[in-house]
């Protein structure tokens, strides 16, 4: 999908821009590719920069309530200095690294119900344009996958992917914003927990797996939020399934493990636990959403059969990336 529009703060004449992206998924931290193409106006234009900015529509909790903006969370100047002549064409090729956190858009080919965009500036004459917004599809890492997968195995099933604002306590995050890709529980589970929600915090040698559960209360005790976080290697070789079920079992079991210095690729845990709405959470800035407009998924015991929940979801998917990229001005904020 690209976007052609006229770089509006230059009026009638003025060039216009077209980013055209690789066809194919990146990776969290992996190369992102592409082209922006130029078509001069109708007199010569001073490109002063041509900046991609990477954005996320984002959820955000505040007194008032809960709302959704779009967050910028990186930028790059692929091009400039140069004059562009009237009616003359140019093209600026690009490559640039995503940053690790960046989230998951899809799982095995997939969409998730995360929108992420690509959008496209240029300084033209002392004037700035945001010309061309187009969707940046993001898919997992092995080890995403892998121990995804072993959720799947267990019995555990995907609800809702969604992007909150804020900060995980006693992390190494990066971004302002994280990835909670919320699971039902398994059977073996069901009485303990109403779901739990995966957190992936990535870096160049490996990654934290925050897990939060939404522990179910008691005839005499109020349910609980259980946080455990543990440190995964980019190449670790393990029985997921096991390894995975070992974490669950350390997050219902209340077996906390306090130290937030596990290197990667060792499995330590960090625990905390807390009463909803009460300071022993481990977001700094977080709310409990349910599934959210399109963002419902289903996986499948073997957790390779992941698909969209009936054709009403399917469509709120479209409908909400299209409203995305055809408004993406309103409710901006930075990074």
């Amino acid at each position: 999908m690209v976007f052609k529009r006229l770089l509006g703060s230059l009026g009638v004449g003025a060039p216009t821009v077209d980013t055209v992206l690789q066809p194919d998924p990146v990776l969290p931290g992996g190369t992102l590719t592409g082209q922006v193409h130029l078509k001069g106006g109708q007199a010569d234009f001073d490109i002063e920069h041509i900046t991609l900015e990477l954005v996320a529509r984002v959820e955000a909790e505040h007194d008032d309530g809960e709302s959704e903006g779009v967050v910028v969370f990186d930028r790059f100047t692929v091009g400039g200095g140069f004059r562009l002549g009237a009616e003359a064409s140019h093209s600026v090729s690009f490559h640039v690294t995503l940053p690790w956190e960046t989230p998951i858009t899809e799982l095995y080919g997939q969409p998730l119900g995360i929108v992420l965009g690509v959008r496209t500036e240029l300084a033209v004459a002392g004037a700035k344009d945001k010309g061309d917004l187009d969707p940046l599809t993001v898919t997992a890492l092995p080890v995403q996958e892998a121990v995804l997968e072993a959720f799947g195995q267990l019995g555990f099933g995907f609800r809702s992917a969604d992007l909150e604002y804020g900060h995980i306590g006693g992390t190494g995050q990066q971004l302002p914003f994280y990835q909670e890709i919320e699971l039902a529980p398994a059977p073996q589970y069901a009485h303990q927990l109403n779901e739990i929600e995966v957190t992936f915090l990535t870096g160049p040698g490996g990654l934290e797996v925050v897990l939060e559960g939404d522990k179910r209360g008691g005839f005499l005790s109020p349910g609980q939020d259980a946080v455990t976080r543990f440190a995964v290697g980019h190449h670790d070789a393990r029985d997921w399934a096991a390894e995975v079920d070992g974490w669950v079992r350390q997050l219902v079991e209340h077996r906390a493990t306090y130290g937030a210095g596990a290197a990667y690729g060792h499995g330590a845990p960090y625990t905390d636990h807390g009463q909803h709405g009460h300071g022993g959470h481990h977001h700094d800035e977080h709310h409990r959403s349910g599934p959210g407009a399109g963002t419902a998924i289903a996986a499948g015991a073997a957790g390779l059969a992941v698909g969209v929940v009936g054709g009403m979801v399917a469509a709120e998917v479209v409908d909400e990336v299209g409203d995305f990229f055809e408004g993406d001005d309103e409710g901006e904020g930075e990074d």
